[in-house]
């Protein structure tokens, strides 16, 4: 699923209440506060869904695959997603069926 598959399927939920360009905007807002918290080193919880926190990976060694020379790699952030038990519920039920 796309952003623009997203917005078209919010669009369908809410009827009529908001147009399509209307819900692109909600979803824009939703995802840059996302973005947002997560820039600043917030998490972000939303129930029955899951958990967006930001977690810190060690710098470390690796290796140039095509060369086998070692190459430094530094500390960053990186966002992660840990999905809520009713989330992994609903997607184990759906792969069942």
């Amino acid at each position: 699923m796309t952003k623009s598959d997203l917005v078209t399927k919010v669009s369908r939920e809410v009827g009529s209440k908001l147009s399509k360009t209307e819900c692109s905007s909600v979803v824009d807002a939703l995802l840059s506060s996302i973005t947002g918290e997560l820039a600043q080193g917030n998490s972000v919880e939303i129930r029955g869904f899951g958990t967006f926190k930001v977690r810190e990976r060690k710098a470390r060694m690796g290796r140039n695959p095509n060369t086998s020379e070692p190459v430094a790699i530094p500390a960053r952030s990186v966002p992660v997603f840990t999905p809520s038990k009713n989330l992994r519920d609903r997607v184990d039920q759906g792969a069942s069926a």
